[in-house]
């Protein structure tokens, strides 16, 4: 269901501005189940019942993922369709609960809190306590990593999860309103949950990670923009030039993920780092190539603090962008 009008452009800047400003308070979810937690649940219960890793062929398993994905994603359009519906009978305010609902799924505050944790624990010089952060946020492990280690990877984590968390549910909150949203987000989160590349999960999980990396294929490369060509000056010594931009698009292909090479490519360019990189899973080194391999590899909570800028600056055109489109759609022709 396409929303338009001015009401939908207000409801797109409160979910922002809601989100900015409260992120994920925890009063509230302390009480109550937060929607992803939900949608978690319903995936681990079809993964428990369909998911036969040791006994089921490549296509049984491909085929009951994606049948468990089906439904799941079918509640969400429907039950997405009938509350906004209601929702939207009810004035003003129905509105205002469309936006404070769209809010809770944008990671717009509590991304920032959580690589603001890293920063801080890497300042303090504490690499136990930053490892122990960053684990919060990324699927590595962490053990092992040392200082630039620690901070490549809540960079990486901030570049990818800025797309995945909040333009890509912004994107189809825009498109297809609240069931968009829904849709949405129940796939990334079986994507995050099962869409691994491990024994357990290679087949299973295989849907999940495909539909995850189709419907986030637009909104990584719109966040690559933002990212890229904010105008806003960055607080760094100097901004990244260290690779033409043919290396940059190659260096984004290379990346394991179809998406997650166009933000972390586009973070590393501007701050003149490396990212990705070998790194640990389940005791096993992988060797990913580097993004901007001739960038700097030392890097620390300096760069974690200019990483946060940048989101943040990005964010500020983000909202901006949406604000005029806002204003068109609320004063169109004058």
């Amino acid at each position: 269901m396409i929303l338009s009008g001015g009401l939908f452009a207000f409801v797109v800047l409160l979910a922002l501005i809601l989100d900015g400003l409260f992120g994920e308070p925890d009063w509230i979810w302390a009480r109550l189940p937060h929607p992803v937690v939900l949608f978690g649940k319903a995936i681990s219960l079809f993964e428990k019942t369909f998911n036969r890793p040791r006994t089921q062929s490549a296509f049984s398993g491909r085929a009951l993922g994606g049948l468990s994905m089906l439904p799941l994603v079918g509640v969400g359009a429907v039950g997405g369709t009938l509350v906004q519906i209601l929702l939207m009978s009810m004035g003003v305010i129905g509105w205002i609960i469309i936006a404070l609902l769209a809010s809770t799924l944008l990671a717009q505050k509590s991304l920032h809190d959580h690589v603001k944790r890293v920063e801080e624990d890497l300042a303090a010089g504490d690499l136990e306590q930053a490892r122990y952060s960053v684990s919060m946020i990324v699927g590595r492990d962490t053990t092992k990593l040392d200082g630039s280690g620690v901070a490549r990877a809540a960079i990486e984590s901030l570049a990818e999860n800025y797309s995945d968390g909040i333009v890509a549910p912004l994107f189809w909150l825009v498109l297809f309103g609240l069931p968009g949203l829904i849709c949405y987000k129940i796939i990334n989160t079986g994507d995050s949950m099962i869409g691994h590349r491990n024994e357990r999960y290679r087949y299973f999980g295989w849907a999940a990670a495909r539909l995850d990396d189709v419907l986030n294929l637009v909104p990584a490369r719109l966040t690559m923009l933002l990212l890229l060509f904010s105008p806003l000056r960055l607080l760094v010594v100097r901004e990244g030039q260290s690779q033409p931009w043919e290396r940059f698009f190659a260096d984004a292909r290379r990346h394991r993920s179809p998406n997650a090479g166009w933000p972390e490519g586009a973070m590393a360019r501007r701050l003149d780092i490396a990212l990705s990189g070998p790194r640990y899973y389940g005791g096993e080194l992988v060797d990913e190539p580097f993004v901007n391999d001739t960038g700097r590899r030392a890097i620390g909570a300096r760069d974690v603090h200019a990483a946060l800028c940048l989101y943040v600056r990005a964010s500020v055109v983000q909202f901006a962008i949406v604000a005029i489109i806002a204003l068109i759609a609320i004063f169109p022709g004058q």
